[in-house]
């Protein structure tokens, strides 16, 4: 989104994809982002965590799995993120190629308390929610 401060990382610092780029890969118990884009690897240097989220993707129907539902939280004092939620929403479905009404997203503040109050970076937590696609599982 854009906003005059941005946010700082290896990629691009989208701390809502890794989140739940790293959910999927919990529900998958496959590890965590940096087991697959280690910031230590030059070659991820500035790229898009979207990048990383249709790779992910891409493994949890490789090991026989679909997505149910994803559920995350974004919690920034700035930029205002209530507007994007949609736009996020759509975004993140297309990169997993899953339809919008799977995908939750939810922007909260830290009214003004602690670091994230004070607007000094910004958290996300996501949960995951994986289907077997085999009948014997």
């Amino acid at each position: 989104m854009p906003h005059d401060a941005g946010l700082e990382g290896h990629s691009d610092g989208d701390c809502l994809v890794h989140a739940i780029c790293d959910a999927l890969l919990g529900a998958l118990a496959a590890g965590d982002l940096g087991t697959y884009f280690p910031s230590s690897d030059p070659r991820w240097a500035g790229s898009s965590s979207l990048v990383f989220l249709e790779d992910i993707g891409r493994m949890v129907a490789e090991k026989g799995f679909s997505i149910e539902n994803i559920d995350s939280t974004v919690i920034a004092e700035v930029p205002v993120l209530v507007l994007q939620v949609g736009e996020m929403r759509e975004t993140l479905s297309r990169s997993l190629g899953i339809a919008m009404e799977l995908v939750s997203v939810k922007a909260k503040s830290a009214d003004q308390m602690g670091a994230l109050g004070r607007g000094e970076g910004i958290a996300a937590h996501a949960t995951a929610l994986l289907r077997s696609q085999a009948t014997d599982r």
